[in-house]
């Protein structure tokens, strides 16, 4: 198991993607424990890792977010951001993080959000007199909301690991999502009392009427998809399926953008995310297999136990190890990984599934903006061309009230189980 890890660590440090790190790995055990009978089964385990209904939702939703963006949904919700925000001080970066929100509601990814809106917002911030540093990490950060709000890829995920119900981890999601685009929304309020931010012309009342009637269209996929888990009319992969016919009636009927031209650049931008993401999940798969064929979870479980017997504690523990391993590793392979480690601990010290759901969640996906490894980092710093440096000093006041949003979620479980529960 030594020689596993150590092959792990040096091919994660060499830059290797991370799907094949865990390939990688699973095989250098293999042969180095001299167990070539597990050969034989390392295809049927990555098959079997993909054989779970819940997991259709993740092409469905990828789907649905390319058909809204195709269909002229995603300017539409920006539009209206701007229209009702932009004329206050410091305008434009409430508009991004208020867009943002909205966009979390429709696409369920930060990384794709994060690519979006960074080439969408930031010229626009830049334009107005922002500094090119703050946009991007506004925008960035703002980004954190696409796992967070439903539908989240994370939450379907984690749901499938855990046996947890996908539609109550949708529901928990809509509270904490809420909390931290509020937070996100006070400290640029706090930044700007001394920033002398520029100030937009206020729109007529007409044109907020026009564009939030312009914007009604878009606002029915999130609603449909909320409202049909709470009614029980669909379940959350099948709410994946609904959100892509309303996708494609509201940008081909109601904003006649959405072309049948397209419709093939669409599906091929679907099958290539969809791609990298169900690799990637099969790998952890296997790579998890190998963690419980050497009784890893067992292992970890008796240690945590054995530090202490307090929830609070616990918790604590979960939230600096989780920080820690999403600084170094990507969050959906994480989460595959991680979450068959901690399940068997959560009766033991009384903690509720969805609660966990929301704070290992929420842990990974900070991580995307944290260095060394941090996806949203590179991803917002190689389009708006900002330098890692300047990027993240404007990023630590997003994170630090991001940090403090997670503590607030994860010692008070009502904020993400008062809709579950309803």
């Amino acid at each position: 198991m030594t020689i596993a890890l150590i092959s792990f660590a040096i091919l994660l440090l060499l830059g290797v993607p991370i799907a094949y790190v865990l390939g990688m790995t699973t095989v250098i055990y293999i042969f180095a424990t001299d167990n070539l009978g597990l050969v034989l089964t390392v295809p049927q385990r990555l098959y079997s890792g993909m054989e779970n209904y819940g997991l259709l939702a993740i092409p469905l939703f990828m789907l649905a977010g390319e058909l809204m963006n195709s269909g002229g949904i995603t300017k539409r919700l920006v539009n209206v951001a701007k229209t009702f925000f932009g004329h206050y001080r410091g305008g434009l970066a409430y508009v991004n993080v208020i867009a943002n929100t909205m966009l979390a509601a429709i696409i369920g990814s930060a990384t794709a959000q994060i690519a979006m809106m960074s080439r969408t917002m930031v010229p626009e911030m830049e334009k107005a007199g922002y500094s090119k540093p703050f946009s991007t990490a506004t925008t960035a950060a703002a980004g954190l909301l696409g796992p967070i709000i439903p539908p989240s890829m994370m939450f379907i995920i984690y749901g499938v690991g855990s046996g947890a119900s996908i539609g109550d981890m949708f529901l928990a999601g809509v509270i904490p999502g809420i909390l931290l685009s509020f937070s996100f929304i006070c400290i640029i309020a706090f930044i700007g009392m001394k920033a002398q931010w520029p100030v937009q012309p206020k729109a007529t009342f007409k044109e907020m009427i026009s564009s939030f009637v312009s914007v009604l269209p878009a606002l029915a996929v999130p609603v449909i998809i909320i409202a049909g888990i709470l009614t029980g009319v669909f379940t959350a992969t099948e709410s994946a399926a609904i959100a892509c016919v309303v996708a494609i009636i509201v940008g081909s009927l109601v904003y006649r953008e959405l072309k049948v031209s397209s419709i093939p650049g669409v599906l091929s931008q679907t099958v290539i995310t969809t791609a990298v993401i169900t690799i990637l999940i099969a790998m952890a798969n296997i790579f998890g297999w190998m963690l419980s064929f050497e009784q890893v979870p067992q292992q970890i479980a008796a240690w945590m136990v054995s530090l202490s017997d307090s929830p609070i504690v616990f918790l604590l523990l979960v939230n600096i190890f989780l920080l820690l391993v999403g600084m170094f590793m990507d969050g959906i392979a994480a989460l595959i990984i991680l979450v068959p480690i901690f399940m068997p601990l959560l009766p033991t010290y009384g903690v509720d599934p969805i609660h966990f759901g929301i704070i290992i969640c929420i842990n990974l996906t900070i991580g995307i903006l944290t260095p060394p490894v941090g996806s949203g980092l590179f991803i917002a710093s190689s389009i708006t061309k900002v330098s890692i440096g300047d990027l993240v000093k404007a990023l630590w006041p997003f994170l630090i009230i991001a940090l403090i949003v997670l503590l607030l979620l994860t010692y008070i479980p009502a904020l993400s189980l008062w809709l579950p529960n309803l």
